[in-house]
C-alpha cells in the first residue's frame, strides 16, 4: 500500500493506494500518529484503495476518535467493494462518507 499525504494548513488529505490490511495497517497507523497533530480536517481519499480489512477498519476508527476531539474526518471516493464493507460492518453509520 502507498500512502500519499497533502497537508494545507490544518487540513490533511491522506490518499491510499492498494490494500489496507493486516500487513499495511500498522504503516498507516504510524503515519497518522505523526501527522494528526494540529489537524482539524482529515480527509481519506480511497479512489485507488482496492480493499480494506478489519485491521484497516480499526485504524479508521482510531482516527475517527482522534478527529472527534480535534475536528472533522471524512472518507471520499470509496469504491463499491469498500462501501459494501462499510455497510456490512456499520462503519457507514460512523463515518462521514462522500
Amino acid at each position: 500500500m502507498t500512502i500519499h499525504q497533502d497537508r494545507i494548513g490544518t487540513s490533511l488529505i491522506v490518499a491510499l493506494e492498494g490494500r489496507l490490511d493486516t500487513m499495511t495497517a500498522p504503516n498507516l497507523e504510524e503515519t497518522l500518529k505523526e501527522a494528526l497533530e494540529g489537524v482539524e480536517a482529515l480527509t481519506f481519499d480511497f479512489e485507488k484503495l482496492d480493499y480494506i480489512s478489519s485491521a484497516g477498519l480499526r485504524v479508521l476508527l482510531a482516527a475517527q476518535k482522534t478527529m472527534n476531539r480535534q475536528g472533522i474526518m471524512k472518507v471520499k471516493n470509496a469504491n463499491e467493494i469498500i462501501m459494501e464493507i462499510f455497510e456490512v460492518t456499520g462503519f457507514s453509520d460512523i463515518l462521514t462518507i462522500e
